[in-house]
């Protein structure tokens, strides 16, 4: 069953308007979770604010957001200031620009949304808009208040919906020519070339969810289930030990040894 929207809203694109509802595409529901007890009495720990100085804890509606100017310094900001610099709507994604699908890279994405219709009447708009994107190879870009923040969101048609992706600030993303830029231009050899493709066909399969699994998760999971049952947690497995990396110098002798088992494994 598919989880309930957790956000509805309008899609604009000029004088077109149509109701949607969007849904995160991701979920960590499943994921284990923890609670923090004391150890000598079972119960629960709860977290507040103290004062730094006077170790005293602070109410809430004392609690003020400060800007650091100096050491032991801030500009103070009010929750309505705050609130003053958002978008005046918080319901409306507006569609404000396109570009090229391919021209933003994945670097810049950050959290998938499925953005739906939300009545037959605004379907058709909806579907339009998103067919539009599709047969033009572009992505539309907006504003959103999302997770309590003015967030840049991306558009993108898959399938009979569309993906809004909200996307990370500029200041967020560093430059990769600082980091790759150290990298030499020597041309690569072929023949090199042409073993590692060779490696790289023998272990292509075929896209999998169950290759993104936890392992972790399991046997968390198992161990829960152990005490559960008043057993004993179940002993720790003996990872398999580390193969030594080879003395093999040569990248060829390397490729070449490589290629070879990975023919063993297959037959």
């Amino acid at each position: 069953m598919a989880p309930r929207s957790f956000w509805k809203g309008y899609l604009k694109l000029s004088l077109v308007t149509c109701p949607v509802a969007m849904t995160p595409a991701t979920t960590e529901n499943e994921k284990v979770r923890f609670h923090t007890l004391s150890r000598k009495t079972g119960n629960r720990v709860v977290s507040q604010y103290v004062d730094a100085v006077s170790g005293k804890p602070v109410d809430e509606d004392d609690e003020v957001k400060g800007y650091p100017r100096g050491e032991d310094d801030y500009v103070l900001l009010e929750d309505d200031e705050l609130e003053a610099v958002g978008l005046e709507s918080t319901r409306t994604i507006d569609i404000e620009m396109f570009v090229d699908a391919a021209s933003i890279g994945w670097i810049w994405y950050d959290k998938p949304h499925y953005l739906t219709p939300d009545d037959p009447v605004g379907e058709e708009a909806f579907s339009v808009i998103r067919d539009a994107m599709a047969s033009t190879g572009t992505v539309g870009i907006s504003r959103l208040v999302m997770y309590r923040r003015e967030r840049a969101v991306m558009l993108e048609p898959r399938d009979k919906g569309i993906v809004l992706w909200t996307l990370r600030y500029g200041d967020e993303v560093r430059d990769p020519n600082d980091y790759f830029g150290k990298i030499g231009d020597a041309k690569v050899d072929a023949k090199l070339m042409e073993l590692v493709t060779t490696l790289i066909d023998e272990r292509t399969k075929k896209w999998d969810p169950s290759m993104a699994g936890d392992p972790v998760q399991a046997r968390l999971l198992d161990i829960i289930a152990a005490k559960k049952k008043g057993r004993k947690r179940p002993a720790r497995s003996k990872a398999e030990a580390e193969e030594p990396p080879s003395n093999v110098i040569s990248i060829m002798d390397a490729l070449r040894k490589s290629i070879s088992k990975e023919s063993a494994k297959r037959k």
